[in-house]
């Protein structure tokens, strides 16, 4: 963020920073409470723990991934907010459905843990997901289009494509979890979808002309 005079009330890149963390710290602890605790019977004697760790496998695979896509989303807010010169009022108000998104996803990761192949608690996950993407890539938008970001504005631009593709690809995931209960294997490769997917969303941007993005039309308050 920028070293530029103090915002006006209620419109610090600072205050929305911290809070940002916050929120994500709390939701990526959360994915541990939610994992299953053995019992006395279960800590008796080291086959009964074994075959407990071995039927909450499913459990651990969730906790592990969603703790991982967590931290790549957390990553990527950070190094946008690293170039916010100010905000506007849509910048913010768009923070909120992200981070309800980013609270909840604790209680669809459970419920892939406790039932991975059973296709609406994939497009529970996976929803989840692709909205997450889609409101990151709005707040991307706004940035870009209502001149927040300082400097050149075409790496921002990039990772806004790409934070559509990922998006995307857990719309694909969500609507293939119906046809395969394999499907929630496409949730690894989502890294993937950011560079390639979005290259892709960006070859078909340089083709269409310019049209106004999801912002008020309000100039950065900073």
């Amino acid at each position: 963020m920028s070293g530029n005079a103090r915002s006006e009330s209620g419109f610090s890149p600072e205050r929305l920073v911290f809070f940002t963390d916050a929120i994500f710290a709390i939701a990526m602890t959360l994915l541990a409470v939610e994992l299953k605790r053995p019992d006395e019977k279960e800590l008796a004697s080291a086959r009964a723990l074994g075959s407990f760790l071995v039927d909450q496998r499913d459990s651990y695979l969730a906790f592990a991934l969603a703790f991982v896509l967590l931290w790549s989303v957390w990553r990527r807010h950070h190094k946008l907010m690293d170039r916010i010169g100010g905000l506007s009022t849509a910048f913010v108000a768009w923070h909120a459905p992200f981070l309800l998104l980013v609270a909840f996803l604790p209680f669809p990761t459970a419920v892939i843990g406790a039932s991975v192949g059973n296709p609406l608690a994939q497009t529970l996950f996976a929803g989840a997901m692709a909205a997450m993407a889609f409101c990151e890539a709005v707040i991307k938008e706004i940035s870009t289009r209502g001149g927040l970001v300082t400097g050149d504005t075409a790496e921002t631009r990039r990772h806004t494509d790409g934070s559509w593709a990922v998006g995307l690809w857990f719309t694909l995931s969500a609507t293939l979890s119906w046809l395969s209960p394999y499907a929630f294997v496409l949730w690894f490769f989502a890294p993937l979808a950011a560079p390639y997917g979005g290259a892709l969303i960006s070859r078909l941007r340089a083709f269409r002309p310019d049209h106004p993005g999801p912002h008020d039309g309000n100039a950065p308050r900073g």
